[in-house]
């Protein structure tokens, strides 16, 4: 008999390579500590905190009377797909038809299926950072080289064309990035879009994947999408979803819109990893999209009202930093005025370290800005409401006074 090999590792390296989702693992900490009876207020999780507005419930229950409770299409009921031509006909000035759009479980699923159908090991991927934290882990999932290239505080932390020069090689093949952005709120606007556009004119073989599931929660001028600049349709791959502007996180409905081989290569994909989206969800996503964006303004309107709050409250805690977000519902300042300091023995060395003083000091969840490709700043939520806002500041304030 041949001697059996001792395995020391019985996972992949692709698995203990990976790294967990920084936000998730910061909710989890203060969901424990809520557990053992302590008032936290979490400003970690990127989820509004407004129910589904009422007629998607009701679609959802209609359609489980009407009897939709059976395997669905891949790329999503034809019905959904129509209504989502439609939407980026209507707000983006995007032409489509059905088999350029592949329906997926959450936004999350269709950037996976995007990443896993365009690089290969080895291609370069170019990711404007700060950026969410599932991008990076995500292309080494793919086996390809994630390039961070760095927005600085002062120009809003957006990336500028020749940063965009520069990063790019004879490796590149992706480029990577949300507006409005997760974790910062920065908006990239029509004529910063074209900029960066005129950059990758020079290199047709070069995608761009634009994440824009914050579309709604803009609180500037009108969103603008890379996909409708003529020489660029062919290659940008737009990804957005209803979790964030219709308040549907639990729902778990994304999508893509691209170019018919893309698409047809995400349907494969997605093909043998969940086939089509839940039944139920996707009509009530139609709903969503059929019902226009009135509620998604009234809760960006709300998510205004709570950024000022915010930047006024932040503007009396000294040594925070932070741009003015003009989209997404998160503040992100500079932290790095606190490193070095100390209380009771702890020595903040780090954004992580920092964040969780506050967390166990002040019961304030937030996410270090390193799960971002920001060692030095921190991400807060304001997807939360005015009075848990004022009270949570006010506690970083007073735990921050203890940091000499």
């Amino acid at each position: 008999m041949s001697e059996v090999k001792e395995v020391s590792n019985i996972l992949s390296d692709r698995i203990s390579a990976l790294s967990e989702s920084q936000t998730i693992a910061m909710a989890k900490k203060a969901r424990e500590l809520a557990a053992q009876g302590h008032d936290v207020i979490n400003m970690s999780f990127g989820e509004p905190d407004f129910q589904t507005p009422q007629y998607i419930k009701d679609a959802a229950k209609k359609a489980i009377d009407d009897g939709f409770t059976f395997y669905t299409p891949v790329p999503g009921y034809p019905d959904l797909r129509q209504a989502i031509v439609d939407k980026l006909k209507r707000d983006n000035n995007l032409d489509y038809n059905i088999d350029n759009i592949v329906v997926s479980t959450g936004a999350k699923q269709s950037i996976a299926n995007v990443v896993l159908c365009l690089v290969n090991p080895g291609d370069e991927v170019v990711i404007f950072s700060p950026y969410w934290v599932s991008y990076e882990e995500i292309v080494k999932l793919a086996e390809g080289v994630p390039v961070q290239v760095q927005g600085s505080l002062e120009n809003d932390y957006k990336v500028t064309p020749q940063q965009l020069e520069d990063a790019i090689t004879s490796n590149t093949k992706l480029i990577m990035y949300s507006s409005p952005s997760n974790p910062t709120g920065a908006v990239l606007d029509e004529e910063e879009l074209l900029a960066l556009a005129e950059v990758l004119k020079k290199y047709p073989n070069v995608y761009v994947m634009a994440d824009e599931i914050y579309e709604y929660i803009n609180f500037g001028g009108k969103h603008a999408s890379m996909a409708a600049i003529d020489f660029m349709k062919d290659r940008v791959i737009t990804v957005n979803g209803f979790s964030k502007g219709y308040a549907m996180t639990g729902w778990r409905v994304g999508y893509i819109a691209a170019n018919k081989e893309i698409a047809s290569a995400c349907d494969k994909m997605q093909s043998q990893m969940t086939s089509g989206t839940n039944s139920i969800a996707q009509k009530a996503a139609k709903a969503a999209l059929e019902g226009g964006k009135e509620t998604a303004l009234e809760m960006s309107a709300a998510y205004l009202r709570r950024r000022n709050l915010v930047l006024d409250l932040i503007s009396e805690i000294p040594g925070f930093k932070t741009s003015v977000p003009a989209g997404a519902f998160y503040v992100f300042p500079d932290v790095s005025y606190y490193f070095g300091k100390s209380y009771n023995g702890q020595t903040i060395n780090s954004a992580s370290d920092l964040s969780l003083f506050i967390l166990t000091d002040a019961l304030v969840a937030g996410v270090s800005g390193e799960a971002f490709g920001a060692p030095q700043c921190i991400r807060f939520s304001f997807a939360t409401s005015d009075e848990k806002i004022t009270e949570a500041l006010r506690r970083i304030k007073s735990s921050l006074e203890k940091l000499q």
